[in-house]
């Protein structure tokens, strides 16, 4: 009897250890599942993550490199080489060839289809540069393109007002000493390889010392700059005018002989002395004394043309200013 129910006993703890082992094993399976499944999804994440990172770092690449080509921009101060890098970027990273520059004048209406960047230039809108089925995603390099360009197009115009500065008097708007001279060899060469004649004239502001004395330099200056002007508005567009020195001005009258330089002169001379000056409540007036040298077939030196002007300047002076003279 005892023997019976140590079996039946045994029997009972093996059934019900084998039910709490089936529950805990059906338990673990679950849990193993469930692991397996976390790390499948973890694992496409992490794909996902990697491909979204390719493509961020691919996509922070370009971005940089779109900046970088301020590198080649800088290379040049053309404006036509600036185009042309432009649109070799433009093809390289957006794939579209058909770039063009339009005028700020023109009508934007007809370019609709066109993805359009306007080029401003210190609030002035310069034109616009615009380009054909550019694609959705790649806009915004089209606009990063544009305003590299932009960059490299204000660069280009500073340089040329820097370089304009460079060869413009800032007072009298005439070029300077050592642009005149530049253009005044150029012109010898010209005349003399086409044997043309040439007159140079030298011209002074009479008693412009005793001016600046009695008015202060700012009056002076109101003075130079507007016998500066009276002479560009009597001059052709073919002749020039240069800042000697002070308040000598130059001129080189281009295919011009003796009679005509002195027809010339006479006609500035006679302006000047005729206009009212009005500078800091002074009502002035002015007059000038010029020397004419006149390029000859053997003379084509152009000191000994200006000493010939400087003498022939000295004996206006001697005769009493406000007069033309020739030095044959």
């Amino acid at each position: 009897m005892i023997i019976f129910i140590l079996i039946l006993l045994s029997v009972f703890i093996y059934i019900s250890l084998k039910r709490i082992l089936s529950y805990a094993l059906m338990a673990e399976s679950k849990n193993l599942e469930s692991l397996k499944n976390k790390y499948e999804k973890l694992m496409l994440e992490e794909k996902e993550l990697q491909t979204n990172n390719f493509a961020l770092e691919k996509s922070v690449k370009e971005t940089v490199a779109l900046y970088d080509i301020t590198k080649d921009i800088c290379k040049t101060l053309d404006e036509n080489e600036l185009f042309n890098i432009f649109k070799e970027h433009a093809a390289k990273y957006i794939g579209n060839k058909d770039c063009q520059f339009i005028k700020p004048d023109a009508d934007l209406a007809q370019f609709r289809s066109y993805s359009i960047f306007p080029l401003t230039v210190q609030n002035d809108i310069l034109g616009y540069l615009i380009a054909r089925d550019v694609e959705e995603k790649d806009k915004e390099k089209f606009y990063i393109l544009g305003q590299q360009y932009t960059l490299g197009l204000k660069r280009a115009l500073l340089y040329q007002k820097v370089q304009e500065l460079a060869i413009i008097d800032n007072l009298t708007q005439a070029f300077t000493r050592r642009h005149f001279m530049n253009r005044f060899n150029e012109e010898l060469k010209r005349s003399k390889k086409f044997n043309l004649s040439l007159a140079f004239l030298m011209i002074d502001i009479d008693r412009f010392k005793e001016c600046n004395d009695q008015y202060g330099h700012l009056v002076g200056d109101a003075i130079l700059r507007e016998v500066s002007r009276i002479i560009k508005d009597s001059i052709r567009q073919i002749d020039f005018m240069g800042r000697y020195g002070g308040e000598e001005l130059s001129i080189v009258l281009a295919e011009t002989n003796k009679d005509q330089a002195r027809f010339a002169a006479e006609r500035i001379r006679q302006a000047i002395e005729a206009k009212h000056i009005s500078a800091y409540d002074e009502d002035l007036r002015a007059t000038v004394s010029i020397g004419i040298s006149v390029c000859s077939a053997n003379v084509f030196e152009p000191q000994k043309i200006i000493d010939k002007a400087d003498k022939a300047l000295y004996l206006a002076k001697q005769q009493g200013r406000n007069r033309v003279c020739v030095q044959d």
